[in-house]
C-alpha cells in the first residue's frame, strides 16, 4: 500500500514528532511510505521567518507533486493561525483524495479557538473536514470539539503513550520513594511561553529557606532564543534547589532522570497544548504529576488520583501544592504506583500503534 505521510519527523524531538514517529516506524515495516516532513528547527508556532516561509512553500510543492495515486494520506495538522492556513491549502491540493485522507490532531487548544470562531477560517475548515475519511484525536476533549462539524463515526480516539523502555518496576518506584528528602521535582518540556516553567521557579523562590531545603527542581528543555535562556539562568542563579540540565535528554538518560524524580510538574497553559506525552512518561516511571486543567490533560489526569491540579499561570497555586507535598510526602508513593499501573493498562506504544492501524484499515479503499 502506498501512503503519503505528511507530518513532522524528528529532529527536533517534540511530543508531536515523537507520536508521529511511532506510527511511521510501524507503517514502514509493511508499506510504501512517502514522507513530507513538516518539522522545523524553531519551537515557535506559525510562519515566523523568511526561512520558514520558504520551507512551507517547499512543503506545498511536495504535496502537489505527490498528491496522486496514494491509497491513504496521513496528515498531522497544525493549530496555529498560520499553520492552519497552510493546512487549508494542503486540503485544497488533495481535494480529490480527501475521502482517503486521515488527519491527526496532536494538540487541540489552538484548533478549538479556530473551530469556535465561526468566521471564514472556521467555514473553510468545516468545508474540508466534512469531506475527510477520518480524524484521529487524543481524547474526548478533542472528540467533542470535532463532533460539532463532522460525523462522530469518523472520529477515532487514540490516546498517546509512553515508550516501552521507560516503564519501571514497582520495586524501583518503592526504592526511589524510600528517600524523599529532598523531594525531587522534574520539569521536562520546552521552556517557552505558557508552559508554566517561570511560575514553577517563582513558586520555589517564594518558599522559606527551610522549605526550600526539602525540594529540588530539575529543568530540562529548549528555549525559543538565547536571550530567554540567559534570563532563565540568571533567575535561578544562586538557588541550590533549582537546576537546569540542558536542552534535551533521551534514552536511558531520560529514564534515569525520571527514576530520580518523585514528582513531575507541567503547569501548562500553552496555547497549542494537547495531551502531553511527558505526563504519560511520568506515569510509566512512577512519578506523581502536578499539572493544570488545560486542553487534553483532563482526559488523562484526575486531580487527587494522578497528582495535584494547579491554577493556570499561578505561582501561588503551585507553591500551595509544594507545601502540601513536603508536609505529607507519604501520600506520594501510592499515587506513583497507581500511575504506573494506569500507564501499563492504557498508554503503551503497542496500544497506540494497533489503534491507529485499525483506523487506517477502516479508511483504506483496498485491503490493508
Amino acid at each position: 500500500m502506498k501512503i503519503l505521510f505528511i507530518a513532522p519527523i524528528p529532529p527536533p524531538v517534540t511530543g508531536q514528532s515523537l507520536a508521529v514517529k511511532v506510527i511511521y516506524d510501524e507503517l514502514e515495516k509493511e508499506h510504501q511510505v512517502e514522507v513530507i516532513n513538516l518539522n522545523k528547527e524553531s519551537f515557535k508556532s506559525g510562519l515566523n521567518s523568511l526561512k520558514r516561509l520558504n520551507q512551507v512553500a517547499g512543503i506545498l510543492k511536495a504535496v502537489w507533486r505527490q498528491r496522486k495515486n496514494n491509497d491513504i494520506i496521513y496528515f498531522a495538522i497544525s493549530e496555529s493561525f498560520a499553520g492552519n492556513m497552510k493546512d487549508l491549502v494542503i486540503y485544497l491540493i488533495c481535494f480529490k483524495s480527501l475521502r482517503q485522507t486521515i488527519i491527526h490532531m496532536l494538540g487541540g487548544a489552538g484548533m478549538k479557538r479556530i473551530l469556535e470562531s465561526r468566521g471564514i477560517q472556521f467555514r473553510l475548515n468545516n468545508y474540508f473536514i466534512n469531506r475527510l475519511g477520518g480524524i484521529i484525536v487524543e481524547g474526548n476533549t478533542q472528540f467533542k470539539m470535532f463532533s460539532k462539524i463532522i460525523s462522530p463515526e469518523k472520529i477515532h480516539v487514540v490516546p498517546n503513550f509512553a515508550e516501552d523502555f521507560l516503564f519501571v518496576s514497582e520495586s524501583e518506584i518503592e526504592e526511589k520513594f524510600s528517600c524523599v528528602n529532598p523531594i525531587t521535582i522534574l520539569y521536562l518540556s520546552n521552556l517557552i511561553y505558557g508552559k508554566g516553567y517561570l511560575e514553577l521557579v517563582d513558586a520555589y523562590l517564594g518558599l522559606r529557606d527551610e522549605q526550600k531545603e526539602k525540594i529540588r527542581i530539575v529543568f530540562v528543555g529548549g528555549f525559543e532564543s538565547d536571550n530567554f535562556k540567559s534570563e532563565f539562568l540568571q533567575k535561578i542563579n544562586g538557588s541550590e534547589g533549582l537546576e537546569y540540565h540542558g536542552l534535551f535528554i533521551s534514552g536511558n538518560e531520560k529514564k534515569k532522570l525520571y527514576l530520580k524524580s518523585h514528582v513531575f510538574c507541567l503547569p501548562t497553559y500553552y496555547p497549542f497544548e494537547g495531551q502531553p506525552i511527558s505526563i504519560l512518561e511520568a506515569y510509566a516511571t512512577g512519578c506523581v504529576v502536578i499539572t493544570t486543567n488545560h486542553s487534553g490533560i483532563p482526559d488523562v489526569f484526575t486531580n487527587g488520583t494522578n497528582g495535584f491540579e494547579v491554577e493556570k499561570g499561578s505561582a501561588d497555586s503551585i507553591r500551595e501544592i509544594l507545601l502540601k507535598i513536603i508536609e505529607k510526602p507519604e501520600q506520594l508513593l501510592p499515587m506513583a504506583i497507581s500511575n504506573r499501573k494506569t500507564a501499563l493498562e492504557k498508554y503503551r506504544t503497542s496500544i497506540y500503534s494497533d489503534s491507529l492501524i485499525r483506523v487506517f484499515e477502516r479508511i483504506s479503499p483496498i485491503k490493508f
